[in-house]
């Protein structure tokens, strides 16, 4: 009998294991393996733009925090006794039960909130005896594991709303327009009555039944006390929502460039501005209207907080363009052509290296470099002009001089460490176009770019080497908006103040007063930039504060007249910064600055020689910069019109003075700009020495090799030789590989249509003097 006894005991046992295993592993780990929406929300909850889940339905990710008077509304009318029963309320289910068996099906649920947790995971099974029971196992289960409050959570997250609404936040923002925590008694009341009967909230055909329900509720809870006599009358008395609204918009490609980085069907907080966005967007709306009319389709801006280091607005494209137009493109994150946007960065690092000052002076002459011949926006020449003038009017010339100074491999490095991630190509590949537009960059790398060099120069260094966030820790988000550091740019505040200092007087167009104007209204360092072929428009600008960057064109790269960064990005960005708070401006970093005196007309440290000095302040790694190479001491005659010598005159008519000499080819160009700019007297007759500085070549360049051009017809070109000489009515006697070619006077310029092969041209003056170029026909160019 023992043995029995003791037999059935372990069946007992094992059997109790074998359910309570079974019992521990009935539900599985995760309830719902629905997709959900990606939601993009400010930091205070505000939604700003939404995309619905794969299946169709606009199910936002799970709640984490349910109002108050949603959680009185729902618990009031679908489980009185939620907080005392562990997921089966005896009475109700007991009555439920005993209905169910006299009418032999389901007429009466007696369901918890649990249990319909349970029937929404099974997917609405048929309602029957059996399922219920399982539902009662199931739901006491959920409550082993969950807290009430996440049952709460569960259930309002997934509980259907009408049409293809689930959940309560998506409920809230497509019917009330508004988050969960700013749902009034009768929308919270609303709400707890609608998944019962969720096709009920039907236009024209149930209103009244649903408000006489929703009502009735109102009325217990007023019973309860939760809301007093007057608030329950004016919850009545509000109207049911027609139908759902579209949900907002406003930020619809940070959207999409966060759903592909890995945050799709999450639930986002993100640092973006809700009026900001709104203002932004309205921006790029209103210039499209007049843009769109000259065939320029798209746009886009990026606004970020510098010190936060974070996204305040993010407007890919213009909205509501049209799938024509390319309205989905994100050309925030679209490769470009960079134009002239990259031309600070060149002049920061080499100011930084102690390479030149401020205002060195630099050649604007034209230039050729085998197949790249760089010319100025305007096609005109300055001869020669300060570094801050040229990056103001963003002349390519001098910039292409700075960068073959610097040296393309190293200035490729320097963006990469700056951040830029489209140099994807070895720095030979770009050469010299690197900083005229012959690689691409992102709107949102330069825009970084910028607001780090805005960080060096403020002092704030705690975010170097990392792109502006804009994801907030959000329920195991990581707050990275992107896997990419960059090594940090050593660039030195005092290259950054000077380099701002001269974006400030960005050159405008035919001296638009109103530029000047506008621009006198904040102080902003700014730059714009135009791609080859008016392609791209770029336009992007620093203060302490923000950082605002505009691009302008059209997704497809067509280009069209007038789209230039000045004209076409630049008012966006004006417009943009005008809707932002004001703005400071950066102190000098005087730590890194020294007084030094600087020659007034070449910008070089001030030589024995210098006409004019100033004593003004430059970086200190300034003072390794050489002397102005640009004065030189020179004797003249009683007159001074001739320059002399001991083997000319006697010392006593010697006259000695500084003189401010460019090297003949700037000179050419620039005293057509600077007509008081003197020319060096020629040399005597007689002195017995070669005036080097008396002519120099134009075209070509020395050891150039030259195509021979082929005309539309067919027919041979010849290629141009150009020389400039200091004496206006100067005669010059040309001669090529020896054999004597003519003479020229005023304008010297030959046509030759020399062999393939190597040449020497060789040009003299009256007086002797004489110039030597080399040069080589490859062969004629088809």
């Amino acid at each position: 009998m023992k043995k029995k006894l003791f037999k059935y005991r372990k069946v007992i046992l094992a059997a109790l294991f074998v359910l309570s295993v079974a019992y521990y592993f009935c539900l599985p780990k995760t309830l719902f393996e629905d997709p959900y929406a990606t939601v993009l929300n400010t930091e205070d909850g505000h939604l700003l733009s939404a995309r619905i889940a794969d299946d169709g339905q606009w199910r936002f990710p799970e709640e984490i925090a349910l109002p108050d008077k949603y959680i009185q509304a729902v618990i009031t009318f679908e489980d009185k006794n939620f907080y005392w029963h562990p997921g089966v309320d005896p009475l109700a289910f007991g009555r439920a039960m005993v209905q169910n068996l006299r009418a032999g099906h389901v007429v009466s649920g007696g369901s918890t909130l649990s249990m319909q947790v349970i029937r929404l995971h099974r997917k609405g099974k048929s309602r029957t005896i059996w399922e219920k029971l399982v539902e009662v196992v199931l739901a006491t289960r959920l409550e082993l594991r969950c807290s009430k409050t996440e049952i709460l959570e569960i259930y309002a997250s997934h509980a259907p709303f009408g049409g293809n609404t689930v959940g309560l936040s998506a409920a809230s923002w497509r019917y009330f327009e508004r988050q969960p925590a700013e749902l009034s008694w009768a929308e919270a009341a609303l709400f707890a009555v609608l998944p019962n009967q969720p096709s009920m909230l039907f236009p024209g055909r149930y209103e009244q039944a649903l408000m006489a329900k929703r009502n009735r509720l109102l009325e217990r809870l007023y019973a309860k006390g939760a809301l007093d006599a007057t608030a329950l009358e004016l919850a009545k008395s509000e109207p049911l929502p027609l139908a759902p609204n579209e949900l907002p918009q406003m930020a619809n490609h940070l959207l999409d460039y966060a759903s592909v980085n890995g945050y799709k069907g999450q639930h986002l907080r993100t640092t973006l501005d809700q009026y900001l966005q709104r203002k932004v967007n309205k921006v790029l709306q209103a210039h499209h209207a007049l843009l769109k009319t000259d065939g320029i389709h798209n746009a886009a801006a990026l606004v970020l907080d510098v010190k936060a280091n974070q996204v305040l607005a993010y407007a890919g494209n213009v909205p509501h363009t049209g799938a024509e137009h390319a309205e989905n493109v994100d050309v925030i994150q679209a490769p470009r052509s960079t134009g002239s946007i990259l031309k600070p960065f060149l002049y920061a690092s080499m100011l930084d290296e102690g390479m030149i000052l401020p205002k060195t002076m630099l050649p604007d002459v034209p230039m050729f470099f085998e197949d790249f011949a760089p010319k100025n926006f305007t096609r005109r020449y300055d001869g020669a002009v300060h570094a801050d003038d040229a990056l103001s009017r963003s002349l390519n010339i001098p910039m292409v001089h700075l960068l073959k100074m610097y040296g393309y491999p190293r200035f490729h490095e320097q963006l990469r460490n700056l951040g830029m991630s489209t140099l994807n190509k070895p720095a030979g590949h770009y050469g010299l176009t690197l900083v005229l537009g012959g690689a691409e960059g992102t709107l949102w790398d330069m825009a970084n770019m910028y607001a780090a060099m805005s960080r060096t120069l403020s002092g704030s260094d705690e975010t170097d080497g990392q792109f502006a966030e804009f994801v907030l820790n959000n329920e195991g988000v990581e707050p990275n908006s992107r896997k990419e550091e960059y090594l940090k740019a050593n660039l030195s505040a005092a290259s950054v103040w000077f380099t701002f200092q001269a974006m400030l007087e960005v050159y405008r167009p035919e001296e638009d007063s109103s530029w000047k104007m506008y621009s006198s209204a904040r102080k902003i360092a700014w730059k714009t930039g135009t791609s080859f072929g008016y392609r791209d428009g770029w336009a992007i600008g620093a203060t302490p504060e923000y950082v605002v960057a505009v691009w302008v064109g059209n997704a497809d790269g067509e280009g069209r007249p007038g789209l230039t960064g000045i004209e076409a990005a630049a008012p966006i960005m004006f417009d943009v910064f005008d809707a932002l708070p004001e703005t400071s401006w950066f102190l000098p970093p005087r730590n890194e600055l020294t007084m030094a005196a600087v020659d007034r007309q070449s910008g070089y440290l001030a030589s024995p020689y210098s006409i004019a000095v100033d004593t003004v302040f430059i970086p200190k790694v300034g003072l390794r910069t050489a002397a102005s190479p640009y004065h030189q001491r020179v004797h003249l005659n009683a007159r001074e019109t001739e320059r002399i010598n001991t083997n000319c005159a006697e010392g006593d008519e010697l006259i000695s003075k500084n003189w401010f000499v460019l090297p003949a080819k700037q000179a050419h160009y620039f005293k057509q700009r600077n007509p008081a700019y003197q020319e060096l007297p020629p040399l005597a007759p007689g002195c017995g020495i070669t005036d080097l500085w008396v002519m120099d070549m134009v075209y070509p360049e020395p050891n150039a090799s030259l195509y021979l051009p082929i005309e539309q017809d067919g027919a041979q070109g010849q290629l141009v030789f150009e020389v400039t000489h200091r004496s206006a009515d100067a005669t010059l006697y040309w001669h090529l590989d020896n054999q004597y070619l003519g003479t020229t006077e005023t304008r010297h310029s030959k046509e030759l249509s020399p062999a393939a092969g190597p040449h020497t041209i060789i040009i003299t003056d009256q007086q002797g003097n004489e110039l030597v170029r080399r040069f080589e026909v490859i062969k004629s160019s088809d």
